[in-house]
């Protein structure tokens, strides 16, 4: 009991990243690498840390210290999310009024649903333990989830958040289980986007908000409102480059630069 069993680990359409930004205390560090490794996935990645686990981290992570051994350090947002072609950010504060337009949730139960016949890599990002992610990294990020919980105490530790994403996602093999291979890799129909075309598209967004509104926060605003709504679509690459046509030549007729 409590060991490790000598089977593959399982395959998805999608890569499926851990991605923990400032994390405060080392033995969630550790709880979230055995979360990890008991779903079956196996990338980790932590933005600012020093790369050093204690005692304490490897204690909790018992039989995932390949997850801790494997784990990528970086210190720039953007070089943590380089290779991603989705970017799916976590939070508990669910914001009424104005802010829903900015906080449009997903739930973790949606995440098969949407992410079943794609491929590519998609990072879930949890933010630092009694804060959460601050309102940049939130902008930073394609979506938004969260975890459906009371709201007399809504916010949930670190690991256990991560062990519920992890079900979820888990989850969407049960139904491909079959007798030959214990967890085989589901049909492959498109592939996710690609990084570079997601940073672009998120780009041309800000340039059309930018020629479309007057302040900061209604550029901002407009910005995610058209990138979410975007994204939210999970395009492939095809239809993302036809869809950044479409913005660029938006973006020069707003600008009067259109010929």
């Amino acid at each position: 009991m409590g060991t490790n069993s000598r089977i593959p680990h399982p395959n998805w359409n999608c890569e499926l990243v851990i991605v923990l930004v400032d994390p405060q205390f080392e033995g969630n560090i550790g709880a979230v690498a055995r979360c990890i490794r008991n779903f079956g996935l196996h990338e980790l990645r932590i933005l600012r840390h020093n790369g050093e686990f204690s005692e304490e981290t490897r204690n909790r992570a018992k039989h995932a210290q390949n997850v801790l051994d494997d784990c990528q350090i970086h210190e720039e947002w953007e070089t943590c999310f380089d290779d991603i072609s989705l970017v799916i950010g976590t939070s508990g504060k669910r914001e009424h009024g104005d802010k829903v337009l900015f906080r449009h949730f997903l739930l973790p139960s949606e995440l098969g649903e949407r992410l079943s016949e794609v491929q590519g890599k998609v990072a879930i990002v949890f933010g630092p333990e009694g804060m959460g992610l601050s309102q940049e990294e939130l902008r930073s990020c394609d979506l938004l989830m969260t975890i459906p919980t009371w709201e007399g105490y809504p916010i949930l530790n670190l690991s256990h958040t991560v062990a519920i994403v992890c079900y979820e996602w888990f989850k969407t093999l049960l139904p491909k289980i079959g007798k030959e291979e214990a967890l085989p890799k589901t049909v492959h129909v498109d592939r996710l986007l690609n990084p570079n075309l997601r940073r672009e598209i998120r780009n041309r967004a800000e340039e059309i908000a930018a020629s479309a509104a007057q302040r900061d926060d209604q550029i901002k605003s407009a910005a995610d409102t058209l990138s979410r709504v975007i994204l939210r679509g999970i395009p492939t690459d095809d239809e993302a480059h036809r869809l950044l046509g479409l913005l660029n030549t938006a973006a020069k007729a707003m600008q009067g630069d259109e010929r």
